[in-house]
């Protein structure tokens, strides 16, 4: 009977315990259900990569760099007049301009207009020439077609900050005036009128000076600016030379006396009018002295002070010379 007993209550405190669970399972009004799964939470490193994560102020993205770039390039062409229009020509392909264009022939004969003779010079051509500026690199080294490159100086100065002022500064001026223009539209009396008409001009005039500079900088970045000159291989002329043999050294100095000799007409030239009121001056000097010394020293002129004239002084009689012994016979 206790086994019986005891198996009973075993049975009693299952029955129990099995009731609980199923009464705890139950959720409660508003509690959520237990029931249902959590999402599980993926690690930092797997999160959804379709979600954007915030950024930092060293990940967000930077502006766009603003650069002005100018340039300075020499070539040495056998034409420097074709190369010049070749350039232009290319430049105008690029969708640029030619800002200004300078060509000079050869010079080597005197014209008359001087009186020298000028030394020969060949031809040279020199452009300012305004490129795309993403076009800049590849335009400078096409050049090395047309001639060859001597020297090549770019320069890119970054004005990002300046362009986001200037934009910054217009946004806020173009926001001022259309709200100034709000008011005047209702504005109810007449000095309110006035006063934001006054104020709309000041700031009108300010927002066109400023979207003035924004827009030559515009400018600027987006074509860049170059100096080509073009200038002929040969340095010095063919003239100006040093002789190699006997006869050229003779042909050589028969000019150089040509040349002199034509210096020095030419320094005579210039001097005679020089020379000719020097010698008129010197004329009228010389008359003017050999007047005042005939004035001075002609016929009938008094004697000059502290001077009289001396009486000629009698002749005196030569002494008597003593009688010799000889001289006289003897008495007898």
């Amino acid at each position: 009977m206790r086994k019986v007993a005891v198996f009973c209550a075993g049975l009693l405190g299952l029955a129990l315990l099995v009731g609980c669970g199923a009464g705890g399972s139950e959720s409660a009004p508003g509690a959520p259900d237990s029931t249902v799964a959590a999402p599980a939470v993926s690690p930092p490193g797997l999160r959804d990569q379709g979600a954007p994560a915030p950024l930092d102020n060293e990940q967000a993205p930077d502006t766009t760099r603003k650069e002005v770039v100018t340039g300075d390039v020499a070539l040495v062409a056998d034409d420097p007049i074709a190369a010049a229009g070749i350039i232009a020509d290319r430049v105008r392909a690029l969708d640029g301009r030619v800002d200004s264009r300078t060509e000079q022939p050869r010079t080597d004969e005197n014209d008359g207009s001087s009186g020298y003779r000028p030394l020969p010079q060949g031809p040279s051509a020199s452009l300012t020439v305004r490129v795309p500026s993403d076009r800049t690199d590849a335009f400078v080294d096409g050049l090395g077609q047309v001639g060859r490159i001597t020297r090549i100086s770019l320069n890119r100065a970054d004005v990002t900050m300046q362009w986001e002022d200037l934009d910054a500064r217009i946004r806020a001026l173009q926001t001022s005036v259309d709200r100034l223009r709000t008011l005047i539209a209702g504005a109810t009396n007449t000095a309110d009128l006035l006063a934001a008409e006054q104020a709309l001009s000041s700031r009108q005039g300010e927002l066109d000076s400023l979207t003035s500079q924004k827009r030559l900088l515009d400018d600027q970045v987006a074509l860049s600016t170059l100096s080509i000159s073009v200038t002929t291989p040969a340095a010095n002329p063919v003239d100006d030379d040093e002789p190699s043999s006997f006869w050229g050294g003779i042909v050589a100095g028969w000019n150089g006396l040509v040349d002199w000799l034509g210096d020095a007409v030419v320094a005579v030239g210039k001097a005679l009018p020089t020379l000719a009121f020097l010698a008129v001056i010197g004329g009228l000097i010389f008359v003017i002295v050999r007047a005042v010394r005939r004035r001075r020293g002609g016929p009938g002129t008094e004697p000059a002070p502290g001077k009289a004239w001396a009486e000629p002084e009698p002749a005196k009689a030569a002494p008597a010379q003593p009688e010799s012994p000889g001289d006289h016979p003897e008495k007898s």
